[in-house]
């Protein structure tokens, strides 16, 4: 056969060779295939046809002639090695050299795509001709490789091989020194045997009602579903006893096959499943009441099925209502609500009472029932009530019960009563309580609530009238009646008041007071503060009555009020002259007024004097119904007097006519002061002057005394004019003086006594007086410099005053004008000041020599100073501190003086070996006169502080008044010291008793030297410290004492190091350190603790020493020796038994370490279940077995069995029950009589336990150890 044939399906092909280019000796694939199949009898004539055409039309793209098709392979491979080591060769780079990832993993993505996806397909090789898909998976596989080790992506392989490895060869070492599986000896179900599974001989049932559940029906539910519960039955007819509440009588209900069928169709889709046994819910309509009963079920065999005693009761569902009584109330009335409730007895009623939207609460009403009717209900419930169908059932009618609801009405505008719920003495609720949290609240049902409006109750009396205290009324006008309104709220009713009154005239009011038999009763509606009653007709009014549109009100004290009409006030006058006994002569003319009417009387009349134009108006008010006045004019003349008007205390300005009264006045001799409005001011020993006017015939002679102190000193001088001025003598007291006129002698002898005729003069007690105040009770005072002071002047007098100071420091002197008695004196310079003189308005004064002076200071400036002690004194201009190491904590003190707080601005600079830091300005704000500045140590080197700015509270800083200040202080470097071959471990050996290893160092510093190093162990927690003191030398060999080194490896570090100049360096943790390696003989340390183990745990122990280990144990008796390469020892206990390790050998050490070791190994415990075999048993329903278990162990045993559903064709059994028992015997029986499949999950005894997987039981499986 020529040519390369197509692959074939099974197998791959021989290995095509071309006729022209065949290698000598080579056979064709004809005459192998034939040696080979010796059963193919005869070759298929039309093969080579197809083949050579397909070699002429899709052969290689290397012709076969030129390269042989495996020369080609061959070629392939070669070049694909190639190329995973050039890949493999930029992997390495990639780890070594960290070049670019992503160009390397573009590139090589790349290469393979051009190789699987272009260049194999294009050459056509046979075995090598892919399809496109393959040719892309290929690829695909080849990029995932290309991008995990471009990116260094780890590859799991170690892990795969690992877990292949694990799960063909799972197996372990155990105490006898040969692997074993785990799984066998953890998962051993040898050791829980045993199945009994239990039948129970179906019977049919059927229960009506079986959750004992309660319908009721109203016009919105006319119909209920009365379910039956069959089980274990399919039914073909069935019958229900319907007992009626109103006549006691029975009717019987037949549900025929056809209903039945259609009934038990819709059960099983809502049920939802296909076992036939399964039970079955049916749900019958009934649409009256009554209490039904199941009486009788057939089933398909023709049998009844027992029905049990139970029963639906169907009642009438409860309803409750408010009954309408109308919209409104009126204050303090009952609310006068009735509730109907309807129902079965003994019913329950919630209802909500809400004033001015407000809810007060919910309140409720419980056991309602009729009078005389007790429910049975209360002492038993419907199912005990109703057992055969022959019971009377009559308590199950409905019945109305009405509830009163009086609450008074003493709150609240508006009230609103609404019923939530009822219930029924079955349990039926009806709730009328909707959802308000939603978009469309439930509405409110018609009947379940009543609202009204709550109005207050008005109120009515008389302001300020009764019989006692009447109200006049003019003749012929009217009045409003002082009705005053008010309600039973805060205030009054704005709505019209209908008001009843009683009228008695005046003259038919009966003796006692009251009303005549004869009396009016009028009424009239009336708005408050709009309309009035008005009376104008004398007697006696009495409201009666008062009420609005809403409400019957109240009329309160005082109730009546008395109504007058007086007379129209009238006027007679009747007049003598009043003659001057001296001359003889009238000097005025006295006037007797009788009146009738109301006092009080106010008089209006007209003054005319003859020869003036001008007429005077005078009036005159008389409290009585008599009275008289003089006319006694000063001056001479003819007077006429015209009487205009009258008033009184009802009637205004009545005219009065022709009442004129006429008389010629010759006006004896006056005198009076011309000015004594008010007093006058004098000072003491100053004199006072008063001008008098006299009028009549001189020459006068006037008569005056000054009175002062219940002193009088009389005077009498002869005054030929009309004026005359007064001189008082001087007046040598303070106090009040008066000056009174006595009398007056005219040029006939006539003697006329002056009265009212007085004048003042208030003399001051004392002159003024000036003198300084207290300032915190003392006459000076420190204030800030140039600042202005206020002095606290005191003056006494009558301002204003003129105050002369002067300043006796510089011999200035002011005068200024101050209006305050307090008046600050303002000064701007310090000295003291001293009062010179003083005046006020009216008198000079004096100052005051104990208080005439003041002394005035300035407030120190803030003070800047360092307190020198041992470590900082004064020199060369500046304070120098002790030098300190770098890095300490070192502070000096700032003493300042003035008025804290203090701000201080200071200057640090630094000089260091080589380097100079820039100046840092730094503030401080101190609230005491001595504060801290911390030193900047953190550098070796120079420091100077220079304390440039100072202010305090009074002052702010003042370059003219403040001297820098410096403070200069040297850092000293720290020592160091290093180990010279840091992280070299150094090798001791527990034996070795001289010796100690030496670990040379380099110290660093000014010698001699203190060197702590300290020594950890791991695992101790306190490490061992080593001291070195008076180290002289830079190089030092540190010596590590061998009580203070531990078995392992010791961690060595510098601790601290201090030099001459008492510097000390301690190192960061992380420091460099070496290690010390001690050499002991190795021990074995148990991993845990406990003693006692079960087969199947693995005994575990930490080996310490030099791997690898060999282990020296015993078991059963048995002495056995074990290699151990890693440092934990581990085996499987396959087998109960003692373990003890005996010793331990490593190969660091030629000693054997001596060890006891024991742990105790015990079996796992077993159970056997009716003998370990699966049995079978049939009881009846109510019957019962036993379950037979035997156990292996140590007693107690503690077991877990499941009852689970028998197995059925098609469907998992499930657990249905899990119990656990006790047994302290080998053997055990419980008796059992539920159906079902049980079996033991889980067995422990004192020691062990062990658990099967069971599906549905919780837990995991295997055995563990247990701890009692």
């Amino acid at each position: 056969m020529n040519g390369t044939p197509r692959p074939r399906p099974g197998g791959f092909p021989s290995t095509p060779q071309h006729q022209q280019a065949r290698s000598p000796g080579a056979h064709t694939p004809s005459t192998s295939s034939t040696s080979r199949r010796p059963n193919v009898n005869t070759p298929l004539p039309d093969v080579p046809q197809p083949a050579a055409h397909a070699t002429q039309s899709s052969g290689p793209w290397i012709p076969a002639h030129i390269i042989d098709p495996a020369q080609q392979r061959l070629y392939v491979c070669s070049i694909y090695i190639a190329l995973w080591g050039w890949k493999l060769y930029d992997f390495y780079n990639l780890a070594i050299e960290e070049d670019e990832s992503v160009w390397s993993c573009m590139k090589w993505c790349g290469l393979d795509m051009t190789f699987f996806m272009l260049g194999v397909p294009l050459l056509d090789i046979p075995w090598l001709q892919w399809s496109t898909s393959t040719s892309f998976m290929l690829f695909v596989l080849h990029s995932a490789l290309d991008v995990m080790l471009m990116f260094r992506i780890g590859i799991p392989v170690q892990a795969w091989f690992i877990s292949l490895a694990g799960f063909l060869f799972d197996s372990e070492l155990a105490i006898s020194e040969r692997s074993v599986k785990p799984g066998p000896i953890l998962h051993n179900a040898s050791l829980i045997l045993g199945k009994q599974i239990i039948n129970i001989l179906p019977e049919g049932s059927a229960v009506l009602n079986p959750e004992k559940l309660n319908f009721c029906l109203n016009s919105t539910v006319t119909s209920v579903d009365i379910p039956i519960l069959i089980n274990q039955t399919e039914p073909v007819e069935l019958d229900l006893v319907r007992l009626d509440f109103d006549t006691n009588q029975n009717e019987t209900i037949s549900i025929r096959k056809n209903e039945l069928k259609a009934l038990l169709k819709k059960a099983r889709k809502a049920a939802k499943r296909t076992d036939p046994e399964d039970p079955l819910l049916l749900r019958y309509t009934v649409k009256k009441p009554g209490v039904y009963l199941l009486k009788k079920v057939v089933d398909q065999s023709k049998l009844e099925v027992r029905p049990r005693s139970t029963n639906a009761v169907v009642v009438k569902c409860p309803q409750a209502r408010v009954k309408p009584t109308g919209d409104r109330r009126c204050r303090n009335d009952l609310s006068n609500v009735e509730l109907e409730v309807e129902g079965v007895p003994p019913l329950y009623v919630k209802y909500r009472l809400t004033v001015d939207r407000q809810p007060r609460g919910g309140s409720e009403f419980q056991n309602l029932q009729p009078d005389e009717f007790a429910s049975p209900l209360t002492r038993h419930t419907s199912q005990a009530l109703v057992k055969s169908g022959k019971e009377d059932v009559s308590w199950a009618r409905s019945h109305k019960v009405t509830v009163p609801l009086n609450e008074t009405l003493a709150t609240g505008s508006g009230w609103e009563y609404a019923v939530e719920e009822v219930h029924d003495g079955l349990g039926n609720l009806v709730s009328f309580v909707g959802n308000e949290e939603g978009d469309h609240p439930k509405a409110k049902i018609t009947g379940t609530y009543q609202g009204f409006e709550v109005h207050e109750r008005p109120r009515i009396f008389f302001n300020k009238c009764n019989p006692q205290n009447p109200m006049r009324v003019a003749k012929g006008h009217s009045e409003p009646l002082p009705i005053n309104y008010a309600s039973t709220g805060k205030n009054r009713v704005d709505t019209p008041h209908r008001i009843q009154w009683l009228f008695t005239p005046e003259a038919d009011i009966v003796a006692d007071g009251y009303h005549s038999a004869n009396a009016v009763i009028s009424e009239e509606t009336i708005k408050p503060g709009v309309g009035r009653i008005r009376a104008s007709d004398a007697g006696l009014y009495t409201l009666k009555s008062v009420s609005t549109g809403f409400c019957e009100g109240d009329v309160l004290e005082p109730t009546s009020c008395l109504v007058q009409n007086p007379p129209v006030p009238e006027l007679e006058l009747s007049s003598e002259d009043i003659i001057d006994k001296c001359a003889g002569n009238p000097i005025g003319l006295r006037v007797d007024m009788d009146f009738i009417g109301t006092p009080p009387f106010f008089v209006k009349y007209i003054e005319q004097q003859k020869g003036k134009a001008k007429a005077q108006p005078r009036d005159i008010q008389i409290g009585s119904l008599k009275g008289s006045i003089d006319l006694a004019p000063e001056n001479t003349g003819h007077y006429t007097y015209t009487f205009k008007s009258i008033s009184d205390a009802v009637y205004n300005d009545q005219p009065l006519h022709n009442l004129v009264l006429q008389q010629e006045v010759r006006a004896p001799a006056s005198a009076h002061f011309i000015e004594n409005n008010r007093p006058k001011q004098a000072c003491i020993d100053d004199y006072a002057e008063f001008d008098v006017g006299l009028t009549g015939d001189g020459p006068y002679k006037l008569e005056y005394e000054v009175m002062h102190n219940g002193k009088r000193n009389k005077q009498s001088i002869v005054v030929e004019g009309n004026h005359y001025t007064i001189k008082t003598p001087k007046l040598k007291n303070g106090g009040e003086y008066t000056v009174a006129l006595v009398s007056i002698v005219d040029g006939r002898e006539c003697k006329d006594t002056l009265k009212n005729q007085e004048a003042k003069v208030q003399v001051r007690h004392e002159r003024p007086k000036a003198y300084f105040g207290l300032v915190d009770g003392k006459q000076s005072i420190m204030a800030l410099e140039g600042k202005k002071v206020d002095l606290p002047l005191r003056l006494s007098g009558v301002g204003p005053w003129s105050v002369e100071y002067e300043n006796l420091d510089t011999d200035q002197k002011q005068r200024v004008h101050v209006s305050g008695a307090n008046a600050p004196l303002s000064i701007t310079q310090q000295g003291t000041y001293h009062l010179r003189s003083v005046s006020d308005s009216v008198c000079p004064g004096f100052i005051e020599e104990k208080a005439s002076t003041f002394n005035v200071g300035w407030i120190a400036r803030p003070q800047i100073s360092i307190p020198e002690t041992a470590s900082i004194v004064f020199d060369n201009g500046r304070y120098v501190k002790d030098a300190v190491c770098e890095g300490d904590e070192d502070s000096f003190e700032v003493a300042l003086t003035g008025n804290a707080p203090f701000e201080v601005s200071y200057k640090q600079e630094y000089k260091g070996k080589g380097k100079t830091a820039a100046p840092r300005d730094k503030d401080l704000r101190a609230v005491s006169g001595l504060t801290t500045i911390r030193a900047d140590t953190a550098n070796a080197g120079t420091y100077e502080y220079t304390f440039h700015k100072l202010a305090d509270s009074r002052y702010d800083h003042s370059k003219r008044n403040f001297q820098p200040l410096v403070v200069q202080q040297t850092i000293n470097p720290r020592p160091s010291a290093r180990f010279d071959t840091p992280g070299k471990t150094y090798s001791y050996c527990s034996r070795e008793s001289d010796g100690e290893e030496v670990i040379p160092m380099t110290l660093e510093g000014q010698a001699p030297f203190y060197l702590e190093v300290e020594i950890k162990q791991a695992g101790i927690p306190k490490p061992e410290i080593s001291v070195h003191r008076d180290i002289r030398s830079p190089k030092f060999d540190l010596k590590i004492e061998h009580r203070k080194l531990h078995l392992g490896v010791s961690s060595i570090t510098i601790r601290k190091v201090r030099d001459a100049r008492g510097c000390t360096f301690k190192p960061s943790p992380a420091s460099p350190r070496v290690q010390v390696s001690v050499h002991d003989a190795p021990t074995a340390t148990a991993l845990e603790e406990r003693v006692d183990f079960c087969v199947g745990e693995r005994l575990s122990f930490a080996l310490s020493g030099q791997n690898p280990f060999t282990v020296y144990y015993t078991f059963n008796g048995e002495t056995r020796k074990a290699s151990n390469a890693a440092t934990t020892f581990r085996r499987l206990a396959e087998l109960p038994g003692t373990f003890t390790i005996t010793g331990l050998r490593d190969s660091a050490s030629d000693c054997l370490a001596p060890l006891d070791l024991t742990k105790h190994i015990h079996p796992i415990p077993s159970v056997r279940l009716s003998g370990g075999q699966v049995s079978s048993v049939d009881i009846h329903e109510g019957g019962n077995t036993d379950l037979h278990f035997q156990f292996e162990g140590t007693p107690p045993f503690e077991f877990t069995y499941t009852r689970s559903t028998n197995a059925a064709r098609g469907k998992k059994s499930r657990v249905l029950e899990i119990k656990t028992e006790v047994s302290h015997e080998k053997e055990m029986f419980v008796p059992v009589q539920e159906e079902g499949t049980y079996e033991v999950v889980s067995i422990k005894d004192r020691w062990c336990g062990f658990a099967k997987q069971v599906e549905g039981v919780e837990g995991r499986g295997g055995q563990k150890l247990l701890q009692y």
